[in-house]
């Protein structure tokens, strides 16, 4: 009675077996690879039509957040946006503490003011305050939240 295992056929010569474990190893990097790329991958911006919510305070002098979920922390409002935050939130007590800045590419109820895209700028975007001359840049950070710039942003500020 035989105890070999190995299957019928011609032995394998070393050229087959190195072609066989180099297809092997080229498989497996491809499917290395799209697993990254899978798992790299943000969402199909499932969210870009729902409200954001952040909570904006202001640190060391000027208005930044953090939003754990999209990998930021301090991430600072600058050209013209901390002079639309101080306007939005003059009716809020203790706005530097922190308060609550709710952002949508579409229209929401009881939102207070629209932001309208004027022009892209160095990787961000200038959006104009509705109703003012005041424009702003807004960074790079807001392809975290938006696949492209949105035409308008609705926004609107609150006590915590």
């Amino acid at each position: 009675m035989s105890t070999d295992l190995s299957p019928p056929g011609p032995p394998q010569t070393p050229a087959k077996a190195f072609l066989m474990y180099a297809l092997f190893a080229v498989v497996a990097v491809l499917a290395a690879g799209f697993a990254w790329w899978l798992l790299t991958q943000k969402p199909a911006y499932a969210s870009e039509n729902a409200i954001q919510v952040i909570a904006p305070y202001n640190y060391e002098g000027t208005w930044v957040f953090d939003d754990a979920r999209v990998g930021l922390q301090r991430e600072p409002f600058v050209a013209g946006i901390p002079e639309m935050i101080d306007l939005l939130v003059a009716d809020i007590p203790n706005a530097k503490q922190g308060f609550r800045l709710l952002f949508a590419a579409q229209p929401f109820p009881g939102y207070q003011k629209q932001l309208v895209w004027l022009r892209g700028d160095m990787g961000g975007n200038y959006y104009q305050l509705e109703g003012t001359s005041m424009e702003g840049w807004i960074c790079p950070a807001m392809f975290r939240y938006y696949s492209k710039a949105p035409a308008n942003l609705y926004v609107k500020a609150e006590a915590k």
